[in-house]
């Protein structure tokens, strides 16, 4: 277990910039606005060469009841509990504040070693008065640093050091390299298949499910259901979660990391510079999920914004699963699912039979049918189908509904083969590939699901143009 720092402070004092330096990425929505951050939020990091966690949390407020500043402390205090030390931040260029002295008061009966640290020193004169202020809050001496331009890390390491347990050298963790290979030499290998590549074993690695959704649907009521905990901020308000949050959790022995986003709204609702900002992370967390849950509300089935939410994420090839959530608040449910099902045949029609799962995330209702179909359909998304038995396939399709033939000729299909998962991916070598109507190509495409057990998950068919034998010979029979 690495050493947790967790990073307390008023807000905008700098802490998400960071925590986004000492991790090495833009995990954290950053702006000047105060009170960006709500949720905390952890991530690895580096502190010089020793490997830490480090825990952004929200602007520390006083305020102790149900309002979101009230929960944004309650927050922030359970991520105190999960830390080993805290780093205290504050603005260098404001000076002490009232608040850094009530928090600093606070922050003495935590009973955990804290380094004080003066952010926005990039400039010494500018930031000398709040230096010297510091050293009233009886931390030691306080550490400057400029979160923005990376100064002081170096004075935080030595800061930390005391408190450090023994060094551990950690282990890089290489993304899954695939063997290269070149498609357009296929056809003179007969005997390679794509499907069977021997890919590294990732099977040690968590699952990725990002929750999205509109926004107030229950996406983070239904992080905390499965988690058993108040780990995210719910509330009747819309809008409350701004930043990605990943969780680690496991669910029948299997590794998941859960992702709540915020709510996406159509592009023309959204003005605010932090929603933007807030929607692109969302987005971003669509990209990287591995299975994405679309959480949509019972009472407004699959509405527009719904169907472009989950068009979307069919468009980047995410296995995809459909969660109807305040399922308990819904009387006439056949006529609800039978409007379900009607939308998602008509308006999603290029992925049929997409996984529908009804559930109530407040009160717990089919959960755990969720996360098994969530399971059920990431297996079929890794699925691989040999090449041998694929162009078998082709031949008995082809006879079946030959190809429109092209200037009079046929458009012979010839050669198929999976190259890739993660969705399906399949090439197909055929005649005249910029010929095949559209029409054909679903056609192959829809069978490709029906007799491999695709149902539900988007498949990608690549047309490529066969290699011409006698395209760059000379022609022996021309005469001298």
């Amino acid at each position: 277990m690495s050493f947790t720092i967790a990073i307390i402070g008023r807000p905008n004092v700098g802490k998400s910039t960071l925590f986004n330096r000492l991790a090495g990425k833009q995990l954290a929505i950053i702006d000047d606005t105060p009170g960006v951050t709500r949720d905390w939020r952890q991530a690895p990091g580096w502190l010089i060469d020793v490997p830490v966690t480090i825990l952004d949390t929200a602007g520390l407020e006083e305020s102790f009841d149900d309002s979101i500043e009230g929960r944004m402390r309650r927050q922030t205090e359970e991520a105190l509990k999960r830390a080993d030390a805290i780093l205290f931040m504050i603005d260098g260029r404001q000076g002490l504040t009232p608040s850094d002295e009530h928090f600093a008061g606070w922050l003495r009966k935590q009973k955990k070693p804290v380094v004080l640290a003066v952010n926005k020193c990039e400039h010494e004169n500018a930031a000398a008065a709040g230096m010297a202020e510091a050293y009233s809050l009886g931390f030691g001496d306080p550490v400057p640093i400029s979160s923005a331009h990376g100064f002081g890390i170096e004075d935080l390491y030595h800061a930390f050091e005391p408190y450090f347990p023994e060094k551990v050298i950690a282990e890089n963790d290489d993304d899954n390299i695939v063997p290269h290979f070149d498609i357009d030499d296929l056809e003179d290998n007969e005997d390679f298949d794509f499907a069977e590549l021997e890919l590294k074993d990732d099977s040690d690695k968590p699952i990725k499910i990002a929750i999205v959704g509109r926004p107030n649907v229950g996406k983070s009521t239904l992080l905390n259901s499965l988690l058993q905990d108040n780990r995210v901020m719910t509330g009747p308000e819309a809008g409350i979660t701004r930043d990605a949050i990943a969780v680690d959790w496991e669910f029948n022995g299997t590794k998941m990391r859960l992702v709540d986003t915020a709510g996406m709204r159509k592009k023309s609702r959204v003005n605010e510079k932090i929603e933007r900002m807030a929607v692109e992370d969302s987005m971003r967390a669509i990209r990287l999920a591995q299975v994405v849950i679309v959480v949509i509300d019972a009472s407004m089935i699959m509405e527009k914004q719904d169907l472009q939410i989950a068009g979307h994420v069919l468009d980047e090839g995410r296995a995809m699963i459909i969660a109807v959530n305040k399922w308990d608040k819904v009387t006439n449910k056949e006529e609800v699912l039978a409007e379900l099902n009607y939308k998602l045949e008509t308006s999603l029609a290029q992925v049929r039979r997409v996984p529908t799962v009804t559930i109530s995330a407040l009160n717990g209702r089919n959960l755990g049918y969720l996360m098994q179909c969530v399971l059920d359909t990431y297996e079929i998304w890794n699925k691989r189908v040999s090449t041998g038995k694929m162009n078998r396939w082709l031949a008995a399709r082809e006879s079946q509904h030959p190809a429109p033939l092209c200037e009079g000729r046929p458009n012979r299909l010839k050669y198929i083969t999976q190259i890739n998962i993660r969705p399906p991916t399949f090439s197909l070598w055929l005649s005249q590939p910029k010929e095949l109507p559209s029409s054909y190509k679903r056609y192959l495409t829809n069978a490709i699901r029906e007799d491999f057990g695709l149902e539900g998950i988007a498949v990608r068919l690549l047309l490529r143009a066969s290699k011409n034998p006698f395209q760059d010979k000379p022609n022996s029979r021309v005469k001298k």
